[in-house]
């Protein structure tokens, strides 16, 4: 059965990015916007790739980034491009005040910059629609790396969650149900009345430091530096981080490696552990987005 083509008459710029946005891309295209590509192999009717950021952007109504967006030089995240182009105010000049941008994190220089160019801009990993479906294979592929370096199983192991938003309260469901004996650690009351409610152990952060003796691993998905030198003094060498926060991480990497601690900084997991699932999550989004900024 053909796709609606609800996005006709729309043409929209996707620049940079990875398979998640092939994916996209190629949704985009389904159901009817004509849609300007930088940096994605990708082919097919609707889609027109352009060999130049600047042409990508002439005449479209919205432009889509990368879930990364740029990092802290301001190159855009690539998977398909050797030399990354920075985004800076003259080529986001090319587009109209008022022009929507969909990213899925604008760092604060991206934030500035498209405020500074009145664009709107739009976080897509803000919306629960986006972020609850993508916690899974957040959730998924920081168990899989787990196993493949603990020397125990998940089962029986000792785990801790660091935070109990979005992310860790599917990471602490995933490993609750893999019989791991699970800790939640957090600070808002809420959040551990809510993960007693799930039958797991709940702790405060300010007790944190007297709960680390058997901790075989901690799973990290608050976006400061909580695992301090203090913290990790007191684990066990064996203990195994993973830290899914957005970079840099919640962790002192370098107190770690002197320690003999292994930590692996390990964020956005859906684009590398279950690429075509998160495209599909943004491609279920993003088509309201679109119509409810710019319309018809």
């Amino acid at each position: 059965m053909p796709a609606m083509q609800i996005l006709t008459g729309l043409t929209v710029a996707v620049m940079g990015g990875d398979a998640r946005e092939v994916t996209l891309v190629e949704c985009l295209a389904d159901v009817g916007a004509t849609v300007k590509t930088f940096g994605l192999p990708v082919k097919g009717p609707n889609i027109i790739p352009c060999p130049e950021p600047e042409g990508c952007l002439i005449g479209v109504q919205a432009l889509i980034l990368p879930v990364p967006g740029v990092n802290e030089q301001m190159e855009l995240s690539s998977a398909y491009l050797k030399t990354k182009p920075k985004i800076n105010g003259e080529l986001l000049s090319l587009l109209p005040a008022g022009t929507p941008v969909l990213v899925g994190v604008a760092r604060k220089p991206l934030r500035e910059l498209l405020e500074k160019n009145a664009l709107e801009p739009v976080e897509l990993m803000e919306l629960d629609e986006v972020a609850i479906p993508n916690s899974i294979p957040s959730a998924e592929g920081a168990v899989q790396m787990a196993m493949e370096r603990l020397p125990i199983t998940i089962h029986g192991a000792n785990a801790m969650v660091l935070g109990f938003g979005r992310t860790g309260q599917t990471m602490a469901q995933l490993l609750s149900n893999m019989h791991a004996n699970t800790t939640v650690v957090a600070r808002d009351p809420a959040q551990l009345a809510r993960a007693s409610a799930m039958g797991l152990k709940a702790l405060h952060f300010k007790e944190l430091v007297d709960y680390l003796r058997d901790v075989d691993v901690i799973f990290n998905t608050i976006p400061a530096p909580v695992i301090s030198g203090e913290i990790l003094q007191r684990l066990p060498s064996a203990t195994l981080i993973i830290d899914l926060a957005s970079a840099p991480g919640g962790t002192d990497f370098l107190k770690a490696r002197e320690l003999g601690i292994e930590a692996v900084l390990a964020p956005g997991l859906p684009g590398k552990v279950a690429p075509k699932t998160a495209g599909m999550i943004l491609a279920r989004v993003v088509p309201g987005i679109l119509l409810q900024k710019i319309g018809h």
